[in-house]
């Protein structure tokens, strides 16, 4: 678990100072810049934004709300009216009984207490910028502390093929004096992935390999695999989301959650509806997943190519 720990975290190895916890206002360098602006981070490349992201003044969990596609479309819906709780792109699950997903009924809280480095570089010849953060996970009727946890995030524009590539990567262990948190949680409890409303009902989604997947109820289904891709029209123009889940991660391939109808949704989950998962002190559970974006339909091979590339620095160590 050591070297696992050690190769798996994002390095942050050019960091940038921070004050009182709070990120600087901007770190530029390589064509990539990250700012700060009231309650929120932005990752831009040029003069084109690829990611926000809400940390302060969110009243249940940090998330990104904005995630752009290489041409400028942003794919992420915050908040509608019919699921105040879907942000975006949000991790939440069920920790020692408490809800960390749906928001009401006495809903656990992810507290953010500081970001820790941020940082701009290049890796295989592309520029990305990123940051971690620091986060409490809070029953806030008790006010006790249930889990500890480091999110990395990076963001970068790849040039061949041009694809937006996020990754988001966590790493959880039991909160100070617990020996051990049990995660639980619906079927849909994860990484999930909320699509504009453009992209509802009309898309397709597929895998890796190739599988249907189970059918959950509706026209929700489930399904393993190492990677899951959904292709739809945003706004008249096609666009195409995969989500890749770590070799390394807990459980993998991923069980993934899908839905056209009536909405589109995506989540990487752990299948925690049917096996519970205990994480135990002294050895965390880190996760990490990325996000990719085409302008266009991505044919398979493309999308696993991207995939390959992801996770290569991994699969290439001895």
């Amino acid at each position: 678990m050591e070297r696992f720990e050690r190769n798996t975290v994002i390095s942050w190895f050019s960091a940038a100072l921070l004050i009182s916890g709070v990120l600087q206002p901007n770190l530029e360098a390589k064509g990539m810049r990250v700012a700060t602006d009231r309650d929120i981070v932005s990752i831009t490349t040029g003069e084109r934004i690829l990611m926000r992201y809400r940390y302060k003044d969110v009243p249940y969990k940090p998330y990104v709300d904005q995630l752009f596609s290489p041409s400028g479309m942003n794919i992420l819906l915050d908040a509608p009216p019919d699921h105040l709780h879907h942000h975006g792109l949000m991790y939440a699950v069920t920790v020692n009984g408490v809800n960390f997903w749906e928001e009401q009924q006495a809903p656990g809280r992810q507290v953010h207490l500081r970001f820790g480095d941020v940082k701009v570089d290049s890796r295989s010849d592309a520029p990305f910028a990123g940051f971690s953060e620091q986060l409490d996970w809070k029953n806030p009727q008790s006010g006790e502390l249930l889990l500890a946890e480091e999110r990395c995030i990076e963001a970068s524009c790849l040039t061949e093929p041009k694809v937006t590539l996020l990754t988001w990567q966590s790493a959880f262990k039991p909160a100070e004096g617990k020996e051990s948190v049990t995660l639980t949680g619906s079927h849909y409890h994860g990484l999930g992935l909320r699509f504009i409303r453009s992209m509802d009902a009309t898309g397709k989604f597929r895998n890796a390999d190739g599988k249907p997947g189970k059918v959950f109820r509706g026209d929700e289904r489930l399904v393993r695999s190492r990677w899951c891709a959904y292709t739809a029209k945003a706004e008249g123009k096609t666009v195409t989301v995969a989500m890749f889940d770590h070799p390394k991660n807990e459980r993998h391939p991923a069980t993934w959650f899908t839905m056209t109808k009536p909405f589109a949704y995506l989540s990487a989950t752990l299948n925690l509806h049917e096996q519970p998962l205990k994480v135990v002190s002294g050895k965390p559970l880190v996760l990490r997943y990325a996000v990719a974006i085409w302008d266009g339909q991505a044919e398979t091979d493309e999308i696993e190519s991207v995939y390959k590339s992801w996770t290569a620095p991994l699969r290439n160590e001895k």
